[in-house]
Formats: structure tokens, sequence, C-alpha cells
């Protein structure tokens, strides 16, 4: 991972300390609150509804042990003993105290992290697939590339007040599990007739009041020009995008007002001032920033014995083989997988992870996995490089803790936004309904039986629980003072990305638990043989679904 140098750890240092001072002035009554609002905002600070909620910065969801231990020790000591994992891989804080709050940055900068660019109108934490470096269909590692975009865009001057907040992601697989095609920018990295490697840029994507599907800008794009390029559509966008009305701000507006083909003609003219200007990457900068992401000191192993083995294992005790096969990933190197841990065990608010939980993770991360751990958009974590030798040890572990809940990819691996529970944007509750549901399914043969479905919450039309991409998606909204769920159906996240329709009027809270039921009982019933949830609706559509639904409830 990327290893700050003493420029790096001075500018962190030196902005906890003008935070520190920031925020006793505030304190004092020397700032008024529209002076400290942008001030708090560079550092990721938000107000909600209870407490301010801090987000801490990590880069591309790659953390260390120590780091870990760090965000316990923090957990513990300036908030309740628990933190959430957010969709932009980041980590967030509910209940901090401000005046606290510059400690805590110190805290982190000691261990080189921060909340610097987690709020605001700039360029957020670029994400990247959960298994960037180790999955076996990559067409090669991705961080470098979120990396170079970390060290361009933090602290950018130009686009430090840009008309909204604007989020980039970057994915080198065969399927896409960074949802490049829900952001500002997408970046896919492809390989030409040649076998060379390229990306294929995507903008104007986003969820929000208005989701759209991001648009081809350009097919294929040379490496050494990745930064001039991205640099050319931060200055249409900044140049042109609206900031007269914060809900039409957003790219996505932009492209769709200038339609798709002025937006390119717009990027390239802008690109010709910067194409091959001093922002050109260079092969020595390229491989600078690859050096930061060598692959990890891997056992020589007999890939198709420890194989044998671990299907013997997993024969013999059941329940570690269905946890194995739903909760592992396959690895690029013979004899590893990849395990993601899930935090949607029922019961608790999906994302949590609490401190003694990371102080495991991180001890399992050392002796399993080279010492780091990942966290994914999906809100659960993932050890990349484990033997599949320790796969059992690991499992027991982590059993013991309650994070080896075998459901990764199925219903109850609910994507879940805070919700009107923290959020003072919320228009309703989140996790009690994500709860509601989990509780209600947690029957792991029926989840099985039903296959992959994703199930995504958010409490407001900001959908920072991705609700428009989930196959199925619940949105909470306010009537007349009172809480209610809009679900819409065929949303996905994959290369072959929709936006969900939605299916009719809302519930009650009360009403979600049945309403699910209905769906599933609906695909149950339509569904053919091996057939998804996902093709099953692409297939017959909405209106079986919608006429079960509502046949009692209107």
């Amino acid at each position: 991972m990327y290893i700050y140098d003493q420029y790096d750890q001075r500018i962190v240092d030196e902005r906890v300390s003008q935070f520190r001072q920031q925020t006793r002035r505030y304190l004092a009554g020397e700032l008024n609150e529209a002076e400290f609002l942008p001030l708090r905002l560079q550092n990721g600070l938000y107000v909600q509804r209870l407490a301010p909620m801090l987000r801490i910065a990590v880069p591309y969801g790659l953390l260390n042990s120590r780091q870990l231990r760090k965000l316990a020790h923090i957990t513990r000591h300036y908030d309740k003993g628990y933190a959430h994992v957010s969709t932009r891989q980041n980590i967030q804080l509910n209940w901090p105290q401000l005046e606290e709050v510059p400690d805590i940055l110190a805290e982190l900068a000691s261990v080189q992290m921060h909340a610097i660019q987690t709020s605001g109108n700039c360029i957020r934490n670029t994400t990247t697939d959960q298994f960037a470096g180790v999955a076996a269909d990559e067409r090669e590692d991705p961080r470098p590339w979120c990396e170079i975009i970390r060290q361009w865009s933090t602290l950018h001057p130009e686009f430090a007040f840009l008309p909204r907040k604007f989020k980039i992601a970057v994915c080198a697989s065969e399927q896409d599990r960074a949802a490049i095609h829900a952001h500002d920018i997408g970046l896919e990295i492809l390989a030409n007739d040649q076998g060379e490697h390229g990306f294929r840029v995507l903008a104007g994507g986003g969820l929000g009041r208005t989701p759209v599907i991001g648009s081809v800008v350009c097919e294929w794009l040379e490496k050494r020009h990745l930064l001039t390029y991205l640099e050319a559509i931060l200055r249409v966008y900044n140049q042109h995008g609206r900031r007269d009305n914060k809900f039409k701000a957003r790219i996505k507006i932009l492209v769709k007002a200038m339609g798709i083909e002025q937006f390119r003609a717009a990027v390239e003219r802008e690109w010709e001032s910067l194409r091959d200007g001093p922002s050109t990457l260079t092969e020595q900068e390229i491989a600078r920033a690859q050096s930061f992401f060598t692959a990890p000191d891997y056992a020589a192993v007999d890939g198709g014995a420890s194989a044998r083995e671990l299907r013997t294992r997993c024969e013999a005790e059941p329940i570690f083989g269905n946890w194995v096969r739903r909760n592992t990933a396959a690895h690029r190197v013979p004899g590893y997988q990849a395990v993601t841990i899930s935090l949607k065990a029922t019961g608790f608010a999906p994302g949590d992870v609490t401190d003694t939980q990371l102080e495991l993770l991180a001890n399992l991360a050392d002796q399993f996995s080279f010492g780091e751990l990942r966290t994914t958009h999906q809100q659960n974590m993932v050890l990349a490089d484990v033997r599949q030798t320790d796969l059992y040890a690991l499992w027991q572990r982590l059993q013991a803790a309650g994070l080896a809940t075998p459901n990764i990819g199925y219903l109850t691996d609910v994507i879940c936004c805070p919700g009107g529970d923290y959020c003072s944007l919320a228009n309703a509750k989140s996790i009690p309904v994500a709860e509601a549901i989990q509780a209600r399914f947690e029957d792991l043969d029926y989840l099985y039986d039903l296959g992959p479905i994703e199930l995504n919450i958010s409490g407001c039309m900001n959908a920072c629980g991705h609700h428009h991409i989930g196959h199925i998606g619940i949105l909470g909204v306010d009537k007349k003072g009172a809480e209610f769920y809009q679900v819409s159906l065929g949303g996905s996240q994959s290369r072959e990305a929709a936006i969900g329709k939605i299916l009719g009027p809302s519930f009650s809270q009360q009403d979600m638990p049945e309403v699910i039921d209905k769906i599933l009982g609906t695909y149950v019933d339509l569904r053919r043989e091996e057939e998804t949830f996902l093709q099953t609706y692409n297939r017959v559509g909405i209106d079986p679904f919608k006429e079960r639904v509502y046949a009692r409830t209107h």
C-alpha cells in the first residue's frame, strides 16, 4: 500500500493543527456557524441529528492492521465503540464530540490517515474493486491508478470548489465490482487488439434525485493521458456545471443538458490545451505508483493439492463448506483465496463494526493476510490473501466473533445508509427496515434457493444506500411528516447497469417485510430453471410483481 513520504505527513499534520485552531475559535465564538461550515466540511465533519459525524478517508478501501487498531482505539475512546463502513469505502463515526475531533484527526495522522476531502464539493475518495490486485478475472491492478488520481486530486486548487461533490471509480476486471456506471467518472481498464491496456472513460453517471447511468466519453485512452483527460472533463464541468441549484449541479445534469456528443466535443477541445502537457504521466511516475502495490511474499503452494485438501475439509464440515462457497472468491495465486467478512449479521446495522471486532480483524490480517484488509462499497470487509490451508482456522475465529454470516451476495447482504437514525438529511429510517427484512428472511436455505439478490436501502433521495441500482431498491420518503417506503425493481450495478423502476405507491415501515415476501414469492413462481431474480425480472417485467404486491393492500 502507499506509504506517506515526508511531504504527505507534513501536509496532514499541518491540517490537524489548522483545524485545531479553527475549532477552538468556533467554540470560543470567534467564528460563526457560516464561517465554520466550509472549514469543518473540508475535514470530513458533518452536523447530524444527534451528534457530529466524522467521515474518515480510506483510499480505495485499503487499510493496514496498525490503522485498524487505531480505528478501534478511536471508536472506543472518542465514540460509542463502533464504526460504520460507507458505500464510498470510507469509515464513519456517528458520535464524536466536536471539541475532540482535532484529537481524533491527530490520532489518525499518526497512522497516515485523515478526513480531507471526504465531504464538500470536491473530488471524493476514488473507489475500486475490493479484490483489486488478487482477482482471477482482473486485467491489471487498478489500485496504482487510484493512487495516481488520489495524489492528483487531493487539495487540487482548481477543483476544490466544484459545483457539487465528484466521485470517480476504477475497475479492471471482467465483472464490474466498482459500480463504475453509477459514478461521475467511471474508468474501465481494457486491452486493445495489441494487448495494450488503456482506459474506457464514462462520465455523467450518478444516483441521487436524478439517477443516470454514465455515458462513454472516450472508448480508448492511453494510460499516459489519464490525468490530462480527467482534468479536461473536470474543467468542462467546473466551467459549465450549474451552481444556482444544488439539485441540478451534478455532472450528470450537465451531460444530459449538453448531450453526450456536445459534451465529448467540449472535453476534446479542452483536452487540446492539456494533452502532452506537464500532467502527462511518464513511465517512471506510473512505475513509482505501481511500486507501492507489489505482490506480498506468497508461499509456493501446490494449488491442486491445496484445493483438494480444502474440498475434503468442506465435505467433512458442511457449515464451513457453506461459508467457503458463499464468502470466499477465487485468487490469481494458486493456493490462496480472498475472504469477504460479512458485516450483515441479523440484528446489527449493516456496515457497523465494533472496536473489539476491529482489533480482531487487525490480528487476523496480521496472521492470515499480510497485515492488510479492505473495505467494500457493499459495506463489508475483505481479507484478500488467505491461504486455503488457513481458511478453516480463520473461519473459526470469525464465527466466534459473529463475523462469519455466509450471506455474501444474497438478500440479507443489504446495502443500507445510516438513514433517519443519524442523518439530518434523511426523510426516513433505513436501519430498522434492513433489520426487519434480515430477521424475516433469516433462513439461509431459502436465501440460497432465491439465489443472488441485491437489496439496497436509502433513507432519502441522496441515495447513499444506492437504492436505484439494487435488484430491489427501497427509498424512504416523507409524506406529511410520516415515513413511507417506495420500492423499485430491476436496478443493477453490473456491466449491464440499470436504474430500477418504481413499483407503485409506497408502503409503511411495518409493511416492508411482507412486501419483500410477495416480491420474492412472485419471482419463485415465475422463474425458470437456473434463472436469477434479475433475469426473471428482465424477462417478465414489473407488472406481475405489481399485481401480486398490490393485490390486497390497494
